[in-house]
């Protein structure tokens, strides 16, 4: 996927194509996991869309959820949407840095192959 450490650096405009385009994905990821917890709190804890949609986001943002849950598969749905969301949020960092990350190690390893070592 990305360009091996004997191949030179990439042009900045095709990195930032790159950046862009694991943007998109990483949003994706937050979207379609921010639906489905939409539909999850409204359907099993019988929420309204506008409440669901605000507990979805505060659970992916890592805050929790701002009403109290009421019945077991509300609760059951929310735990597990719990961890789900943790999960996800930490996918996505990671596929959104990742060509930025790799950009910089691979700088530093030009920089040491030009020194010799």
């Amino acid at each position: 996927m990305f360009e091996s450490h004997t191949e030179p650096m990439l042009d900045q405009p095709s990195f930032r194509r790159r950046v862009a385009r694991h943007g998109r994905i990483a949003f994706s990821l937050v979207a379609i996991s921010l639906a489905i917890g939409m539909a999850g709190f409204h359907w099993l804890a019988s929420e309204s869309w506008l409440d669901a949609y605000l507990n979805s986001a505060m659970l992916l943002g890592g805050m929790g959820p701002v009403a109290s849950i009421e019945g077991a598969g509300g609760k059951l749905f929310a735990g597990l949407y719990a961890l789900f969301a943790g999960l996800v949020f930490l996918a996505a960092g990671a596929v959104f840095l990742a060509p930025i990350l790799h950009r910089w190690l691979h700088r530093l390893h030009l920089e040491e192959a030009r020194r010799g070592r």
